[in-house]
């Protein structure tokens, strides 16, 4: 059953001038691990009078970083305000309308009888650096929509990692802090209630590791999280015998299975992003067109609708900037004439299906790319951290399509290869930080609530932020550097 929200019903969204990413684990770990439905008791979609549906999500993200006058945090969305001047830093207003329009464009849609969906993907330091900018009038109405109950069957958020880290190139101790520092700030901004209907969960650059150990505890954390499904790119998994995804179960939920170099298996609920030109086809609302032209599927037993999911940056390139304003409201407007194609929340979707009647076993099963190649060499009932490395090795050796960065929407950059003067000192603060903490933090959980462990771990998720690396070289591995410069000196 769900949590009891503490009667405060809000952090604090700053503590000691920082961001609340850390010191209440065990409140937020209670409030997010329920079972009870989020979309069922208010949808107002019946799925026997649906012949198919499509589900859009933007991802939204500003990285930090140390560009203030005197060196201080601040929102790169900031500094492409205050330096117009610079590359395409003249988008800068564009960039905040897009944080915003959407809670101008629900409301709207609503009061004209209209039944949108859209599910939003912000990361933590997003958030975090409108704040420090004083847009309130952004937040304002994001809250609107999002603690508003007129508006709440519309839009869902869905959690990421709190400073837009790429899972694969994480180190494992930190992909759960990344996850919970983000629910952390999230409660501190919008409040308890709305953080219990997270239940999505949406990878920085749609980056899935396929490393096994590294994806067992991707899973491991989600689901310790509270999360129920995760979002994943089609090309990033392959069925368990190695072959590609069957077209028809692009279009449903799969079972996400991670099998670790001990034998231990879990598994998640995954929606199946489609491949194709990502802004483009949500700013162009390519989705419903799609869906359109599809129909109901077999489940286990039952019939039931296919969906096509997608998600796209939701302020980057003129077709979102522009195209998106042009075609996302008139498409509900069609809609309202034709009760078969409709728009669907993922979970929403998820818990339409299952009050049907459908389980998770019915749902096609997958595995990470690549991994079937371990699993033939290691029968994963008798693995051994041993054998799976011996296996890693053999293959990086003997087969040159083989490799263990795991698969993104971005397959033509590696987030690894050219990027150690990144990655080292990364891991090397991380290394230092579980040096120093985690002990303490085991004796005293109350140690992470002290001014010293959340600057310490503030510095520790923003060295992992992707844009360091995505970038290239030059002013962002700088940015970087000098954030591992002050984290070294929090935690050494």
């Amino acid at each position: 059953m769900i949590a009891a929200v503490p009667s405060d019903n809000r952090l604090t969204e700053t503590r000691s001038g920082l961001p609340n990413i850390c010191g209440y684990e065990a409140e937020i770990t209670q409030i997010v691990n329920h079972d009870k439905p989020v979309f069922l008791n208010q949808s107002n979609l019946n799925l026997d009078q649906i012949k198919s549906g499509f589900a859009c999500a933007l991802h939204m993200h500003q990285p930090t970083i140390p560009a203030g006058a005197n060196g201080e945090l601040i929102s790169n969305l900031q500094y492409m305000m205050e330096h117009q001047g610079e590359g395409d830093n003249h988008n800068a207003g564009v960039f905040a309308w897009c944080y915003e329009r959407m809670a101008d464009w629900i409301p709207d849609l609503v009061a004209n009888g209209c039944n949108p969906r859209i599910m939003l993907d912000y990361s933590g330091n997003l958030i975090w650096g409108l704040a420090q900018m004083g847009r309130n009038d952004i937040l304002d109405k994001l809250k609107n929509i999002t603690c508003n109950a007129q508006y709440q069957p519309y839009v869902e958020w869905l959690g990421t990692m709190w400073s837009h880290a790429v899972v694969p190139s994480t180190p494992i101790p930190d992909i759960k802090l990344q996850i919970q520092a983000w629910q952390h700030y999230f409660a501190a901004v919008f409040g308890y209630e709305a953080l219990q209907r997270v239940k999505g969960f949406s990878p920085p650059e749609m980056h899935l590791p396929n490393n096994p150990d590294t994806l067992y505890e991707y899973i491991k954390a989600l689901k310790e999280c509270g999360y129920r499904w995760l979002l994943v790119q089609e090309n990033s998994v392959e069925r368990l015998d190695g072959s590609e995804l069957w077209h028809d179960d692009k279009f449903l939920p799969n079972r996400l299975i991670a099998t670790n170099s001990k034998g231990e298996t879990i598994s998640i609920t995954a929606l199946i992003k489609t491949q194709g030109s990502d802004t483009k086809l949500v700013a162009q609302m390519q989705p419903y067109h799609e869906a359109k032209g599809r129909g109901q599927q077999q489940l286990g037993k039952l019939s039931v609708p296919s969906c096509v999911s997608q998600i796209a940056d939701g302020e980057n390139g003129g077709v979102m900037m522009n195209e998106f304003a042009r075609d996302y409201q008139p498409v509900w407007s069609e809609i309202k004439n034709d009760s078969g194609v409709v728009g669907f929340n993922g979970t929403e979707y998820i818990e339409l299906l299952e009050a049907a009647g459908v389980s998770e076993e019915d749902y096609p099963t997958c595995q990470a790319v690549g991994q079937h190649k371990i699993w033939h060499k290691v029968e994963p009932k008798t693995a051994t951290p041993e054998k799976v490395a011996q296996a890693i090795a053999e293959l990086k050796e003997t087969d040159h399509q083989f490799h263990m960065d795991g698969a993104s929407w971005t397959n033509d950059l590696s987030w690894v290869k050219g990027y150690e003067n990144v990655l080292e000192p990364m891991n090397q603060l991380s290394a230092m930080f579980h040096k120093k903490y985690d002990l303490l933090v085991a004796k005293d959980p109350d140690v992470t609530k002290t001014p010293e462990y959340q600057e310490a771990l503030l510095y520790v998720l923003l060295v992992e932020t992707s844009c360091f690396r995505y970038w290239g070289q030059g002013t962002w591995t700088d940015y970087a550097r000098e954030l591992y410069r002050r984290g070294e000196a929090l935690v050494k």
